[in-house]
């Protein structure tokens, strides 16, 4: 017999793939977006300017923070389909919003609109937890790591490309309204695949959580109360999860400052210290990462090497990995363009080694303990969204202040900051005794 549940893995996978490409669309484009908005909006120095490209990114997750674990929490009860399907209606709608952003009010509020909408990753990964042996797990979240790398191949590379139709497209983009609009064409592209995306989820995505299996106690907390109430939860959790939990948290502090502040370091002038490129070639170097990650989440996670090597210290090289290359960011010179791809690759090899081990660790002890899947992942992407909140504005105030600065404290110092983030990362796990390894003693 085979797997039942291969084909609704195969379904999911595809939603997912979809639904990142039409994500990482904006990344090439998206700091130059909102550098644009705040110089017309009356923020004309480099470090005001700038700092509000961290503001808009942490919007975004600020929404996922506020709703992923209340998403979490509902696809325990409604199942993972529906909750699937309301991630890729707001991706839909707030990806083609954004782009016909004129002010950094209106992109602020809908990139918070767009990440209240989605908690579509933490719903997948409780939906592999529901149809996956023990022995599937990590496999399959490699497999949807490698989602994640051929979106970031995929898309990066698109958005970059479709950036500004009027002058690099030419014919039917030549118009007043195209040239006043350089970003929405990505944007429309994104909204597309989503609702691509969206209708393939509708016609073709199966329930994975049987209706005896779901928690259909009633909540009747407030909003607010039941975003507290998810985050002080941890406390109930068993400590090996609340611990995987925290290391994901601090790790992707570290991620997404890097995140925020590479292009406004490859963007800067080759004369201020920064690479000088645009959104095209950023597009070229996000489009490496991908490939990359594809390789190492679809291709290296799925071998049998792999599953020979112990998960948890798979976990701690990708973070010592990944933190090294973001360490390196700062010292790079534009030419030749092949040394920038090391530290790049690094950083995709650490990640793509960390994300699957990680949340296979975290969904063996959560069977182990007993908890609901959902809930755990919601907790999870909840305090992921925080650490992404964290790590952006923080990131940008770092920047703002050290930008123009001369010496130890130069515009490398947010970059530094985050190879600290991923040692702690790995230290704060030292005393980490997973319960499944200690029945196999």
């Amino acid at each position: 017999m085979g797997d039942p549940h291969r084909s609704g893995m195969g379904i999911l996978f595809l939603v997912v793939l979809i639904d990142l490409i039409g994500f990482t669309l904006v990344i090439p484009f998206l700091t130059y977006f909102v550098q644009d908005l705040a110089s017309g909006d009356g923020f004309t120095g480099v470090g005001e300017r700038d700092l509000w490209v961290g503001i808009v990114l942490a919007a975004y997750t600020f929404g996922q923070f506020l709703f992923t674990p209340i998403l979490g929490a509902l696809s325990d009860r409604l199942g993972r389909r529906p909750i699937i399907i309301i991630g890729l209606i707001s991706n839909t709608i707030f990806f083609i919003a954004f782009g016909l952003a004129k002010s950094l009010w209106f992109a602020i509020i809908v990139r918070f609109l767009a990440g209240a909408g989605n908690g579509n990753i933490a719903v997948a990964r409780a939906y592999i937890g529901d149809v996956s042996t023990n022995e599937q797990l990590k496999g399959r979240m490699g497999m949807i790591g490698a989602a994640f790398g051929l979106g970031f191949t995929i898309g990066p590379f698109i958005g970059g490309v479709l950036t500004d139709p009027y002058t690099n497209i030419g014919g039917f983009f030549e118009t007043t309204w195209w040239q006043n609009h350089p970003y929405f064409l990505p944007c429309l592209f994104a909204g597309f695949l989503s609702f691509l995306s969206l209708i393939l989820a509708i016609n073709q995505l199966p329930e994975s959580l049987p209706e005896e299996k779901r928690n259909h106690s009633m909540n009747k907390n407030s909003p607010i109360k039941q975003i507290i109430s998810n985050l002080l939860g941890i406390r109930d959790l068993s400590k090996p999860v609340q611990i995987l939990i925290m290391v994901n948290a601090i790790f992707m502090i570290s991620f997404s400052i890097m995140n925020a502040t590479f292009i406004l370091f490859t963007g800067m002038p080759i004369e201020d210290g920064g690479l000088g490129f645009d959104a095209v070639t950023n597009g070229y170097i996000f489009a490496f990462v991908g490939v990359v990650g594809v390789l190492v989440q679809g291709g290296f996670m799925r071998s049998s090497i792999a599953q020979k090597i112990d998960t948890r210290l798979m976990m701690i090289v990708g973070i010592i990995v990944c933190g090294s290359g973001i360490g390196w960011i700062p010292y790079l010179d534009p030419e030749p363009f092949v040394i920038v791809l090391l530290p790049v690759a690094f950083i995709a090899v650490g990640n793509g080694l960390f994300q699957p081990t990680q949340n296979t660790l975290l969904t063996l002890e959560t069977k182990y303990s007993s908890l609901d899947l959902g809930r755990v992942m919601g907790a999870q992407e909840g305090y992921a969204a925080l650490a992404r909140i964290i790590g952006p504005i923080l990131a940008a105030f770092v920047w703002a202040e050290t930008v123009d600065n001369t010496g130890k404290f130069g515009y490398h110092t947010v970059f530094v900051l985050s190879f600290a983030l991923a040692i702690i990362a790995v230290i704060s796990q030292i005393k980490l005794r997973l319960s499944i390894y200690t029945d196999e003693e």
